[in-house]
């Protein structure tokens, strides 16, 4: 986990990590979410709808971005203020999933980031993009 303080923060610093959409996450989610739909669930019901596998959850790989800031930028002081995400593309089970964010604004007086973030899929396909506003929360 990284320690970004305030000092360490500047515009352009950026971060990222791989991530899998597995079989156990998509198990956990549903009994967590309670979401049972099954697009999510059933291979047979995906594929009799036109898709090649599973859809996976769009909330489970939007979870990583709170991977990204909680672990990875700013990581332990950092503090979640907000999120916006536009899907972009469907991920499905299995799929190896790049995280990106990266420094787009500081704000000094309220010790606040804001990071521009994508989810892209092994093809290069982008699965969503997001802006994460971020406190920087440190002792």
């Amino acid at each position: 986990m990284n320690e970004y303080r305030w000092a360490d923060l500047a515009l352009g610093k950026s971060a990222r990590f791989d991530a899998v959409v597995t079989e156990d996450r998509m198990r956990q989610f549903a009994q967590l979410s309670g979401d049972v739909n099954p697009l999510h669930l059933d291979d047979e019901f995906a594929r009799a709808r036109g898709f090649p596998s599973r859809v996976a959850f769009g909330l489970l790989t939007s979870s990583f971005y709170s991977t990204l800031v909680g672990v990875y930028l700013p990581g332990r002081w950092a503090l979640l203020h907000g999120l916006d995400i536009d899907f972009k593309a469907l991920a499905f089970v299995g799929e190896r999933l790049t995280i990106v964010g990266e420094i787009a604004h500081m704000s000094d007086a309220y010790r606040r980031i804001d990071l521009k973030a994508s989810i892209v899929n092994s093809l290069g396909k982008t699965v969503s993009k997001a802006t994460i506003r971020v406190g920087v929360h440190e002792p």
